[in-house]
């Protein structure tokens, strides 16, 4: 495969990865729906396995992903919650030490927190807004510093920036969940971060039909997380793959649309009756407005609310949707509606959640590519409801 010429997120999104052109092929990759391929019994030619993750539909992924982050390789997986469990298993041993954000997903603080210490990983979680936290957190045995950008899901934006030049002093690497964002929005090799994860199934997808996560850095970190891809086994199908790329040549248009809408109905919102607080960092009222105008290139599709009636009000506002859907993912091309007290942060307590910024009555709005008219009808109908409640 030659690189193509281009270097914007479309350009690089629809030509990166495909194979040279020549008379009577096909113009898209097909799906190689295959376990195992010819060769690997010394006799020349690689060893090419699914599980190993060098299918050409995987090693297609691969590289798109890997030219959209400007970063050297990528490895695709069966998740998102895969792409982080292998990165951490890869970086760390036992023994070692994480430093993580507070502000994180709740199975991603799950994994640091819990699972990992399993097998002698211990970590630390800290305010992201107070540098010092991250710096006093640092042992001699620190392996990584790990944030979300933007954050899931109060969509807060801290600045990874002073974090990789602390992590560069210290001899160790940042790891940044940058779903939210996607490569269109925020180039995070440029903010120093070193690796990078997605889940795949949201944005780089965009259409719900998938389950996918993608990691990126540079080659001898990715050989790292390839061994433990096929350790562990979560490779991910080629039929999926071939979803995934076929999603990835569109996610500068779809992002375009997603930024749109969001700041639209973020604006509306902001103006209703019911509602005590909208979170979106293209507004002015959000906490990291002016980093966000800085770092960001778009705001993205995802608008968080708290509604004044609490929970009760948030039950009644979702049940009352007709255009807009009750699902707990997130990224498509529909517009997906969720609490995060009933899905992503359902294992933590009230407390713990009104302690990160999730009070009862949050609403968690992934704007789909709809027009934005229709999407405020139907919000607007929802908080009658809500209202009432």
């Amino acid at each position: 495969m030659t690189p193509r010429p281009g270097k914007g997120p479309s350009t690089v999104g629809v030509h990166s990865g495909s194979p040279d052109p020549r008379s009577d092929a096909p113009v898209v990759v097909p799906v190689y729906q295959s376990s195992t391929f010819y060769g690997g019994d010394g006799a020349g030619g690689d060893l090419l396995y699914t599980r190993y993750g060098n299918n050409p539909n995987q090693e297609e992924v691969a590289s798109k992903v890997a030219a959209l982050e400007w970063m050297e390789d990528a490895v695709p997986l069966a998740s998102g919650m895969a792409a982080t469990a292998m990165t951490l298993l890869a970086l760390t041993r036992t023994g070692d030490h994480i430093v993580a954000s507070e502000h994180l997903y709740g199975a991603t603080k799950k994994l640091i927190g819990t699972e990992l210490t399993k097998r002698g990983v211990t970590a630390d979680f800290v305010n992201p807004e107070v540098s010092r936290e991250w710096r006093s957190a640092i042992r001699p045995n620190t392996r990584v510093l790990f944030l979300e950008l933007p954050t899931n899901p109060t969509l807060r934006v801290f600045d990874p920036r002073p974090l990789a030049e602390l992590a560069r002093q210290e001899g160790i690497l940042l790891v940044a969940d940058t779903t939210f964002a996607t490569p269109v929005n925020v180039r995070a090799r440029d903010l120093g971060i070193d690796v990078v994860i997605h889940s795949a199934t949201k944005y780089l997808g965009g259409h719900s039909d998938l389950i996918a996560g993608v990691v990126a850095g540079e080659r001898t970190v990715m050989g790292e997380v390839r061994e433990m891809l096929k350790m562990y086994g979560p490779a991910l199908d080629p039929h999926a793959c071939w979803l995934l790329s076929r999603g990835i040549k569109t996610l500068g248009v779809r992002m375009a649309r997603h930024n749109e809408n969001g700041l639209t109905v973020a604006r509306w919102l902001e103006s209703q009756e019911g509602v005590r607080n909208v979170l979106y960092p293209g507004l002015p009222s959000h906490p990291d407005h002016q980093l966000a105008s800085e770092i960001l290139s778009g705001f993205g599709g995802m608008v968080s609310l708290v509604l004044e009636g609490g929970g009760r009000a948030a039950d009644a506002f979702t049940a009352a949707l007709r255009l807009a859907l009750r699902a707990p993912s997130l990224g498509g091309v529909e517009t997906l509606v969720s609490q995060p007290r009933h899905t992503s942060h359902v294992d933590q307590s009230t407390a713990e959640r009104e302690s990160i910024g999730i009070p009862d009555g949050f609403v968690r709005i992934s704007l789909g590519i709809e027009d934005s008219d229709d999407l405020i009808s139907d919000f607007d109908q929802a908080l009658g409801h809500a209202r009432s409640a």
